[in-house]
């Protein structure tokens, strides 16, 4: 029997078969549970396209985080699938306009800084608050993260949308945690996805990590961070909430 038999986990973020949000869709399925995608405009047709890549095409849903009337119907486009319940949400959603990342702080205006934030931080409340119908006896939320305790370079305004981001995780945790619901992130080193490609001067991450990460990394092995994802949805953390699990080869714990 798999961690995740039986289990119904949501997972958005899936635009290649390269992302960390594929191998959690594939991890879950080899260990019992069944997956439904979400993509949203563009992407969508890349999601559906990259879900027959999975060793069980799961079905695709339209769900654009900054869509409010396509967050209200969530719940019931899932049960229209005959979902009646959620036990667990992947989130793997970030964006920033261009003007926000290697660019310094001071190049970007709040028109583009809002948009970061709102879908790389506030969409974690908006997605999870979406789900909660289907998630009233307990569940799973776990996010994507990228270690935001230190400024990185080029990194930039996606960095304070990371550190809003893991600041939400843990209100969020406060408040749902009388309801069963654990949220946690996982904070996985840097690896080659479609979200890299955007940091400029990404190179120099895979350089410092080789270093430096006790444990070694490869930025191209995203199963040790779906790995984590999974632990997270099953039942072996029931009392672990509000957390940020490194999967970075232990490149956190190290000084210069």
């Amino acid at each position: 029997m798999g961690l995740l038999e039986g289990k119904r986990i949501l997972v958005t973020g899936v635009l290649t078969d390269a992302s960390i949000a594929f191998a959690v869709a594939a991890k879950a399925q080899e260990q019992g549970a069944k997956v439904v995608l979400t993509g949203a405009g563009r992407g969508l047709s890349l999601t559906r396209r990259v879900a027959r890549k999975l060793p069980v095409e799961p079905q695709v849903l339209e769900l654009d985080v900054t869509d409010q009337p396509q967050l209200d119907g969530l719940a019931d486009a899932l049960r229209a699938l005959g979902w009646d319940r959620l036990d667990g949400v992947l989130h793997a959603i970030g964006f920033a306009p261009a003007t926000c990342l290697g660019q310094g702080m001071f190049v970007a205006g709040w028109e583009d800084v809002s948009v970061a934030l709102h879908i790389s931080a506030y969409s974690l409340k908006a997605l999870t608050q979406a789900a909660l119908p289907l998630m009233g006896s307990g569940g799973s939320v776990v996010g994507l993260d990228f270690d935001a305790t230190v400024a990185w370079p080029d990194y930039d305004w996606m960095g304070v949308a990371k550190a809003a981001f893991e600041s939400t995780c843990r209100y969020l945790a406060r408040d749902l945690g009388p309801q069963g619901i654990r949220v946690n992130l996982v904070a996985a080193g840097p690896l080659k996805t479609t979200a890299a490609k955007s940091i400029p001067g990404f190179a120099a991450f895979e350089d410092a990590w080789v270093l430096r990460a006790p444990l070694g990394w490869s930025i191209t092995d995203p199963e040790p961070t779906a790995k984590a994802c999974i632990a997270l949805f099953s039942e072996w953390f029931p009392a672990t909430t509000g957390e940020i699990i490194h999967v970075d080869g232990g490149y956190h714990a190290i000084g210069a």
